[in-house]
């Protein structure tokens, strides 16, 4: 089951989260405030953001992508998908039950 990395400006991160859980896209969604440094039209920029790291399923992966491509503000936001080797039954049997339809 995969956990998405998603970044996302300090005043939208919130927003999204909450819409990802609410459509059943993900579980849960854990916010950490970070610093970016990136490479955007030739310049060095260094940005105060929040990391999102969203708990989902292989079958809601690409509606969550779909999605958060819909709803981001960013023009190529950051969307990685992490894919674990190992997790706790109990954890993923609630995320597989959070993210089904109701």
């Amino acid at each position: 089951m995969p956990t998405v990395y998603i970044t996302a400006p300090t005043d939208e991160a919130d927003a999204i989260a909450e819409r990802l859980v609410e459509e059943r896209l993900a579980a849960c969604v854990n916010r950490f405030p970070i610093t970016s440094t990136y490479r955007w039209d030739g310049e060095v920029h260094h940005d105060e953001e929040i990391a999102l790291l969203a708990k989902t399923t292989d079958d809601a992966y690409d509606d969550l992508v779909e999605r958060l491509e819909e709803i981001h503000p960013y023009d190529v936001p950051c969307i990685e998908r992490f894919d674990e080797a190992g997790i706790l039954g109990s954890f993923a049997e609630w995320r597989t039950e959070s993210v089904s339809p109701e």
